[in-house]
């Protein structure tokens, strides 16, 4: 009487959920193709919030033995099929494969499995939520969904028919639904496959991990313990596809054990939703109190931000050019899971490397997404042996994969090899990746090639005073210009910005950087500047946070401006022997400059002052590059003035209002016709 219970109330959900009548349309398919199948798999949606009100028992089935609950949905759908008519070649209700597709789970513990805790439970076979970043995924492969099988003796009933359907359940390996050794139940001869009735469907393995693991690959270490490992995730079919290296995914499956060269625990995926983070909602007071403070000024703001920005690693004041790019290089970073098209990568020219090296990777730390690809692992995909022995080959992530939407810190440059080299300058100019998969490696005679968006900013840095720089003699240097014969001249070209950072100058007092240094070592965890107590790392990452959600956009005289000095830029770099030394690229990095500072002054709007501001620290970065020009921009254009007091940044607000007016004046000059654009312009 239960059981007939529940499938009246299976009966009656599906009528009024409209899967009764999806249900008839997918037999109405089977029907017309007029081809007899061993299995006919059909996915029913299932909202668990309405089923259990409509029968706890049901409820209760389909969340903690969802086996039997699909059993009572095979049973109802096969009356179905036979009271309707409506697939005239099925004969019997085991050629009916029922996939239950939940559209959530409840919001309770029990329901989720945590990847960070021990031991995983996967001996109840019920539904589980969990979330993690996939960090591999294999080729698509066949699997077997169903086979018919009969009775070796001829003379035996059941050599006919249907009677013997083998079906793939959560957790089966391949040999488990089919092999040869089943024996009838009515005779005890063997049974033989019948290969013709054998249906095949698409089989993915992907891999994920926590997003607490992370923190594992921000190569900074709060001394506390923790243990993090992968988690393998089985798709099937229609989640084929779905998942993207890099991305963060709610899953929903039934844990099971597989075993390999050793025990493992994996997940039948059973359905997949996307992760979208919650968009903070606002700043701390300090630094609401300083934006009102500075509002008089679309300059100032950031000024101070870059001033007091990591007054744990350095002291306020120093690298402040460097920390203003770090900062709006990590505004444009991206939380959500959507192509991130304005990157802003970074390559610094310094002498001291340990000091920057400290800096960057506290600014990594900032952002969910900040990943530091040590020297001895690898940036881009990579292939490995797929260790389920399915023939598929597995696709590893690599820190620029794994950092989507985020930073990914390579550090010193030399010391990657010239061919990893080459593949950042390619992926640098078309942000993108492409695998090669032989066909040997992935079982067949086919070779693919798989390509992934490369959604990430990356930040490296050069030593200027390595031994192999000073054995190197490089002459006729024009004004201006940096000794970069380090770098390889195309990849040189294919960083947004270049940042010279030479503590030993006026800029950089070394000092002030030495004290620092020798109060940290004596207490580690004291906060030696004020800026550090009223101004905390939470509060920076709160106000990267809630900046990098802002949408900009541009009004007409800062888009006038950004196009004007791009085109006027263009003309006076351009040569008869090379060509033009800006690439296409080049406007893209403008407009995300001045949409960074924007976001970074905490503006819907991109206005001529944040694309001042973007001319300047691009024209700054093509004078390393190239050598000046009829722009002539000082090295220090951006902050001319080391920022002690109010007198100092109303100084350099005067300073910058001038630029802005040479700017002008450049674009009237070198860029005529900017105030109307042609297509091509």
């Amino acid at each position: 009487m239960s059981n007939l219970k529940m499938k009246e109330a299976a009966l009656i959900y599906l009528d009024r959920s409209g899967g009764l009548q999806k249900f008839i349309d997918d037999c109405k398919s089977y029907n017309d193709s007029k081809q007899s199948y061993a299995v006919y798999r059909f996915n029913i949606l299932i909202n668990p919030s309405d089923i259990t009100e409509l029968d706890a028992e049901l409820g209760n089935h389909i969340l903690h033995q969802p086996l039997k609950a699909a059993q009572v949905f095979q049973s109802v759908c096969f009356t179905a099929v036979k009271t309707l008519s409506l697939i005239g070649q099925l004969q019997t209700e085991t050629q009916i494969n029922i996939v239950l597709k939940l559209t959530h789970l409840p919001q309770l513990r029990s329901y989720s499995l945590d990847l960070c805790e021990f031991p995983l439970d996967y001996a109840s076979q019920r539904f589980y939520m969990m979330q993690g970043i996939v960090i591999s995924m294999t080729t698509v492969t066949k699997y077997t969904q169903g086979a018919r099988f009969l009775c070796s003796d001829e003379a035996c009933p059941l050599s006919k028919g249907f009677q013997y359907i083998r079906v793939h359940v959560p957790g089966a390996t391949e040999s488990a639904t089919v092999r040869n050794d089943f024996l009838c139940n009515l005779c005890s001869s063997s049974l033989q496959e019948d290969r013709k009735f054998r249906v095949l469907g698409d089989k993915q393995i992907v891999e994920i991990i926590t997003a607490k693991a992370l923190q594992a690959f921000k190569g900074y270490s709060n001394n506390q313990p923790f243990r993090f490992q992968s988690l393998t995730i089985f798709l099937r079919d229609e989640s084929v596809g779905k998942m993207n290296i890099g991305s963060e995914y709610k899953i929903i499956g039934i844990p099971t054990c597989v075993k390999t060269s050793q025990t493992a625990v994996c997940i039948e995926a059973n359905s997949i939703i996307f992760c979208n983070p919650k968009v903070p909602s606002g700043i701390s007071n300090n630094f609401k109190d300083l934006l009102s403070l500075t509002s008089n000024s679309c300059w100032k703001f950031t000024a101070i931000l870059a001033n007091i920005f990591a007054s744990q690693i350095v002291p306020p004041g120093t690298y402040n050019l460097l920390k203003l790019c770090l900062l709006m290089s990590l505004v444009q970073t991206c939380d959500r899971n959507k192509e991130l098209k304005d990157c802003l990568d970074i390559l610094i020219i310094t002498s001291d490397t340990l000091l920057i090296d400290r800096l960057l990777n506290f600014s990594i730390n900032l952002v969910p997404r900040g990943i530091r690809n040590p020297v001895s692992t690898e940036i881009f995909p990579t292939l490995t042996r797929n260790k389920y022995g399915t023939g598929a080959v597995s696709i590893q992530a690599g820190s620029a994969l794994l950092a989507k939407g985020g930073i990914c810190f390579i550090g010193d440059l030399a010391s990657h090899k010239k061919d990893k080299l080459e593949q950042l300058q390619s992926v640098l100019e078309s942000r993108s990746i492409t695998v090669y998969i032989p066909g040997k490696k992935s079982g067949n005679d086919v070779n693919q090639h798989m390509t992934f968006p490369v959604q990430c900013s990356f930040w490296s840095f050069v030593d200027m005073d390595s031994s192999s720089r000073k054995n190197m003699q490089k002459t006729n240097t024009l004004i201006g210009q940096m000794d970069c014969s380090l770098i390889p001249a195309n990849l040189l070209e294919t960083f947004g910005l270049l940042i010279n950072c030479n503590e030993s100058s006026s800029f950089y007092p070394l000092l002030s950087t030495v004290q620092h240094t020798l109060k940290k070592a004596i207490d580690p965890e004291g906060q030696l500047y004020v800026a550090s107590k009223n101004f905390t790392t939470e509060d920076f990452e709160k106000l990267l946070a809630f900046a990098k959600n802002l949408n900009v956009e541009f009004s007409l005289e800062a888009e006038r401006m950004i196009h004007g000095y791009y085109l006027a830029s263009r003309r006076i770099r351009t040569d008869s022997i090379s060509g033009s030394k800006l690439s296409a690229s080049a406007l893209k990095y403008l407009v995300s400059l001045a949409e960074a500072h924007a976001r970074l002054s905490l503006r819907n709007k991109v206005l001529k002052e944040d694309a001042l501001i973007a001319a300047l620290l691009f024209e700054t970065s093509l004078t390393l590059k190239y050598g000046a020009t009829v722009f002539c921009v000082a090295p220090s254009a951006v902050f001319p003035f080391e920022l002690y007091n109010e007198e100092y940044l109303e100084q350099r607000d005067i300073y910058l209002t001038q630029c802005q007016q040479q700017l002008q004046q450049f674009i009237a000059t070198y860029g005529p016709g900017t105030a109307i654009f042609t297509s091509d312009e």
